[in-house]
């Protein structure tokens, strides 16, 4: 139930902050924040780590606040619990949205909807058309923008009025900003929601907002019109840290000597150096690239990273290191025994030691039993001393946003943080000969993301205790194994040692023969094809036209097919790709059970391989049993493959939807491209006489794609009267791989 009636109308100040003070134990963030939004839109701008997210979590009562006042039309919010703030009428979209992956889109805007309100489930349809088309796909299928658009919707269906969002436009590709910008725009011009807007792209929130505050440092340096800060591209470089002195020479209140105080506290280094660089003690930016003997470059503290710092400067006067100072060269370097480069690497064994410190020692000293080299690396996020090789801090350096973006203090944001700066560590090791990790749900969310980044061939096993049930995001496209604790990794007892013992048995033993052996090689280059049941002929003409210069890979193309077809394509284990079935992008679009992500075709992008594509199995969306299928298709035309699989026709509507994007896609791949039409059918069961033959579908297939796809001298269409299953149309797909794809001199394969 809503505990007030709507006041933002008459009230002219939706949003007033006096003198907010928060902190992260004893990092003072917020200091002393004023703001006023007296309607409309006002943009909260700045860096990154100078507490923009901070403000929302403390509007939103997901942080005490030590002292302060934050008012919405005239009702005080501190001090509420975040369910009666949102009761009063604040909606909240966060960084990073936060949906559920299981939930469709559907089921999270019908639990959002509180009724009653200017916004309903309808109207969200009517502003978010692509949600409409994704209403039966889950959170975990939408792409970035679409999950924004979604987490916006959730907002707005609690009929707020007051909307606090968090870098909505963060990490989406510049049309769905757009679409982003002109909806933010137009509840503005509806004066029906006061939006308070956290941005860091500056055109956005020129754009949208009528006045603009610049956050430094845990406080609002200067509140202006939007346009005028537009026309400023100078204060727009040294806001957003471009340039060697990010706020010096800026008449931004000075007449405040206690605020130019507190920016002169930041450390030289980090109002020098651009994101991602380092600085000498001049100022002047220096080269990112860490030096070349992997050696780990640490800087002076800010008051966010004090802690930390001095954290790494103990660990340095340990190994003997001199104190940090303010000079160029490296600071703090991993043990000799870190950097004893042993023949074929060193095992990697990861996970939070702070709570499984005993059953990851364990591990270890049944490893080094075994003949292998460990490093043990620690991904707690409690602040906890550590006893492995590699303390948290070092790996939360490579956050994008340091060690600050990692301990944040809300364990959720800091478990997924930690994820992502272990992924980035690992990947830049070139040690690594195997990984090994325990945990639960928490440790195998930590270890996975970067197992999956690592290539092919490489032993990877995870003792989880969530092995034994749905794992196909934590294994990915990635050859993990997954290994069941039975018991809960907590505590060693007959059974964890048993199963301990034997996850690393496993790893040993992969070790062994592949030290022994190498990685299976042929002396011919890989090639990746696609395929499905409806298409299992075409492929295997192909690859019996070619599997005498080529060692023909074939992946199912369920969803994980693509994806690990993409995988070897973006590890350079691939010479070229016959993408015959692309059925994948039926399901993502449709809604089936086997969807590819929205990064299908990107390694191609990315990698330039040469490319033949073709349109397999889009005749086909793929569910499960048939009173699984969503009742929208229920008029359809369905084919039931097995009593586990049913098959739905696609309609020409949708086939000219999906034409579109792969084109889309087509057209951005710079390597030699050849994609081929088999006008007489995609699909065994779209030839004639069969159940999903429909001229006129696969019409607006063809017809989408030709006018779509920008034919340049290596990008052709290809238009065959065959059927994709004919001999002749695997005689054509074997010549255009010898059009664009002579056979190479060398093909690069995973390292040994």
């Amino acid at each position: 139930m809503r505990e007030r009636a709507r006041k933002i109308a008459p009230d002219p100040n939706a949003l007033e902050i006096r003198d907010l003070h928060v902190y992260y134990g004893l990092s003072h963030a917020l200091q002393g924040v004023n703001l006023t939004l007296a309607g409309g839109v006002h943009a909260v701008v700045g860096r990154n780590g100078m507490g923009k997210t901070t403000l929302c979590n403390a509007i939103m009562g997901l942080l005490p606040v030590q002292r302060g006042s934050i008012r919405m039309a005239g009702d005080e919010l501190v001090g509420l619990p975040s369910h009666r703030i949102a009761n009063r009428g604040v909606g909240y979209t966060p960084q990073g949205r936060r949906l559920w992956p299981s939930l469709t889109v559907h089921e999270h805007l019908r639990l959002a909807w509180t009724g009653g309100g200017a916004w309903t489930v309808d109207r969200v349809y009517e502003a978010f058309p692509r949600l409409a088309e994704r209403r039966n796909n889950g959170g975990g299928q939408l792409s970035g923008g679409e999950q924004q658009m979604l987490a916006i919707a959730r907002a707005l269906l609690q009929d707020p009025e007051l909307l606090v969002l968090d870098e909505p436009t963060e990490g989406l590709a510049p049309v769905i900003v757009d679409q982003v910008e002109k909806l933010l725009a137009a509840l503005a011009e509806e004066n029906q929601v006061a939006v308070l807007l956290i941005e860091q792209n500056i055109s956005v929130a020129t754009a949208i907002a009528e006045q603009v505050s610049i956050m430094v440092n845990g406080r609002i340096r200067r509140t202006m019109p939007s346009v005028e800060l537009a026309a400023d591209r100078l204060l727009q470089e040294r806001l957003l840290g471009v340039g060697r002195h990010s706020h010096e020479d800026l008449d931004l209140e000075a007449d405040d000597p206690a605020v130019d105080a507190a920016v002169d506290e930041v450390s030289p280094v980090e109002e020098a150096a651009p994101a991602g660089e380092t600085a000498s003690a001049d100022g002047a930016p220096a080269q990112p690239d860490r030096p070349e003997t992997g050696e780990l470059i640490y800087v002076p503290p800010t008051r966010w990273s004090g802690a930390t710092w001095q954290q790494t400067r103990a660990a340095a006067a340990e190994n003997g290191e001199r104190p940090f100072d303010a000079r160029p060269e490296p600071l703090f370097r991993e043990p000799e025994a870190l950097r004893d480069a042993a023949t074929g690497g060193s095992v990697y064994l990861a996970g939070t030691f702070d709570t499984k410190g005993a059953e990851l020692g364990f591990i270890r000293e049944r490893l080094i039993a075994l003949g292998v080299a460990v490093r043990t690396v620690d991904l707690s996020t409690s602040g906890k001393t550590s006893s492995a090789d590699v303390p948290p801090h070092v790996v939360a350096a490579s956050h994008p946003r340091g060690a600050a973006g990692v301990f944040t203090g809300d364990r959720g944001e800091a478990v997924g943080a930690m994820a992502e700066a272990f992924e980035a560590w690992l990947g830049g090791r070139s040690d690594v000969s195997g990984i090994i990790a325990a945990g639960g749900s928490g440790a195998t969310s930590l270890a996975t993301p970067a197992m999956q980044a690592l290539p092919v061939g490489v032993p990877k096993v995870m003792i989880s205790t969530v092995a034994s049930g749905e794992v196909g995001r934590y294994v990915g496209a990635a050859d993990i194994m997954m290994m069941y604790s039975v018991t809960d990794v907590q505590g060693l007892n007959r059974i964890s040692r048993t199963v301990l013992a034997n996850g690393a048995s496993a790893l040993a033993g992969m070790l062994a023969e592949r030290r022994k052996s190498g990685m299976p090689q042929d002396d011919k280059p890989c090639l990746g094809l696609t395929m499905f049941g409806v298409t299992t002929t075409a492929v295997q003409q192909t690859t019996a036209l070619l599997e005498d210069r080529y060692d023909c890979l074939v992946f199912h193309a369920t969803g994980t097919g693509g994806r690990s077809m993409e995988k070897l394509a973006d590890s350079g284990m691939l010479a070229a790709a016959i993408d015959l079935t692309t059925t994948e992008v039926c399901d993502l679009m449709m809604g089936g059970v086997f969807p590819a992500t929205e990064d299908r075709f990107g390694a191609f992008i990315r990698s330039r391989l040469p490319y033949i594509g073709s349109v397999g199995a889009l005749d086909m969306v793929n569910f499960g049993p048939r009173d699984t299928v969503p009742d929208r298709y229920r008029d359809r035309t369905f084919v039931e493959h097995n009593p586990q699989v049913t098959l739905m026709r696609t309609t020409p509507e949708e086939n000219a939807r999906m034409g579109a994007w792969i084109a889309e896609r087509l057209n951005r791949m710079a390597g030699p491209v050849r994609f081929l039409i088999p006008e007489g059918g995609v699909s065994a069961l779209d030839a004639p006489g069969q159940p999903f033959h429909a001229p006129d579908a696969d019409a607006a297939l063809f017809d989408a794609i030709a006018g779509t796809l920008q034919q340049t001298p290596t990008r052709r269409l290809v238009r065959l009267p065959h059927h994709i299953n004919d001999p002749a149309f695997a005689r054509a797909v074997a010549d255009a791989l010898d059009e664009i794809s002579p056979l190479p001199r060398t093909v690069r394969h995973a390292t040994v």
